[in-house]
């Protein structure tokens, strides 16, 4: 029997999400850019595509407060530039910004970038969420009061859940102010090389932003600070003393969107899979010696890595970082390949499982997506 295509709803507001939701009988897939539309598990026995990229727009913007409200389909590089004319940003630089991410989607998928290092990821971000339920609640979670604890649970509970608890409409941010100067340091030389570099570095009083190695020949380990115009240099100057010879200022846009293109597995051959890795950091480049990467980003100081491996590789590079103590996911995969998105189950699965009956109990959002947990 040939499945009909499943229908397409695109709600503008939460009231039409909730709408939605009580109105479209079977099973309901989630999606916003789509930019993460490959990753984790497929989705798997849809009836409806719930499509939020028209829930756009800045809701509440306190600058004071340094804090924002907005639609979770809101593009995050649309919400940085209403931001900038304040000073301020969410300091999140995940990969896929530049493609037009929704703030919805990074909460979704628990994505960041190499600033994780110092601000951590929108779970450390997010002080606020709106959500729907199965039966058509609509869950409101924390607010504008950073130190507010009510309800942050649930806002952190839609952090990587892949909308299997049910789409997010509106999140809640704490920003940073935006800094004054910014500037980038290469040195050239292998992951072992790096991950010395990086141990010292992370000792030395230098504070860096990020702290990412590129897989190459012979690889490049990137580090940026952030700073007063009139300080900055002098601390410039004392980590090119650090990494030593072969250490330079570079273009630091060019060196962080070539970093964006190899995480996103860009160039990558039709073959290859993108796996998402997390583990001790001391542990990450001995762990990323063997996998059978084609292709590497590390934030060695963060223990979290992107590969690009062959997808006949996946189950072994799962198998791998879960002998090391790790966590995987997959991100990208050929259309063809039938490869598992994840890794050995976690000891918390029970606790997971029963979240998804009580917040969902017909499994309605996202199925596939934590196939085959459940």
């Amino acid at each position: 029997m040939t499945r009909a295509a499943p229908t397409t709803l695109r709600p503008t507001t939460p009231k039409e999400v909730r709408d939605a939701v009580l109105d479209t009988p079977g099973r309901l897939a989630i999606t916003g850019a789509g930019t993460a539309r490959h990753w984790a598990g497929r989705p798997a026995g849809v009836d409806a595509t719930l499509d939020l990229s028209g829930l756009s727009g800045v809701i509440a913007h306190n600058p004071g407060d340094m804090t924002v409200s907005v639609h979770a389909g809101t593009p995050l590089r649309a919400l940085q530039d209403e931001l900038a004319a304040h000073g301020q940003r969410l300091a999140l630089d995940a990969a896929r910004v530049a493609r037009g991410a929704t703030v919805g989607g990074l909460v979704a998928t628990a994505d960041a970038g190499p600033s994780a290092l110092v601000y951590g990821g929108m779970r450390d971000l997010v002080i606020g969420a709106t959500t729907v339920l199965a039966d058509g609640t609509m869950v409101r979670s924390g607010g504008h009061v950073i130190k507010n604890v009510a309800g942050y649970d649930v806002a952190k509970l839609m952090h990587g859940s892949y909308g299997t608890f049910g789409p997010l409409v509106e999140v809640v941010l704490r920003l940073h102010p935006a800094p004054r100067a910014t500037t980038c340091v290469a040195v050239d030389g292998p992951v072992d090389r790096a991950a010395e570099h990086v141990l010292r570095l992370m000792a030395s009083p230098l504070e860096p932003i990020a702290v990412e190695w590129l897989s190459g020949e012979p690889g490049r380990l990137l580090v940026r600070l952030e700073g007063g115009e009139r300080t900055l240099p002098a601390r410039v100057a004392r980590l090119v003393e650090l990494l030593g010879d072969g250490a330079r200022e570079v273009d630091g846009a060019a060196a962080w969107d070539a970093h964006a293109a190899l995480t996103a597995g860009s160039g990558a051959a039709p073959d290859a899979a993108v796996v998402r890795i997390g583990c001790a950091p001391r542990t990450l480049a001995p762990l990323i010696g063997r996998l059978p990467a084609t292709a590497v980003t590390a934030g060695l100081a963060t223990g979290v890595a992107t590969v690009t491996v062959p997808a006949t590789a996946v189950p072994e590079v799962h198998d791998t970082v879960a002998a090391a103590g790790g966590t995987s996911v997959l991100r990208d995969r050929p259309a063809s390949a039938e490869v598992p998105a994840w890794g050995p189950a976690p000891s918390s699965l029970a606790l997971l499982r029963a979240v998804k009956t009580r917040l969902d109990p017909d499994a309605r959002f996202a199925p596939g997506r934590f196939d085959p947990w459940m």
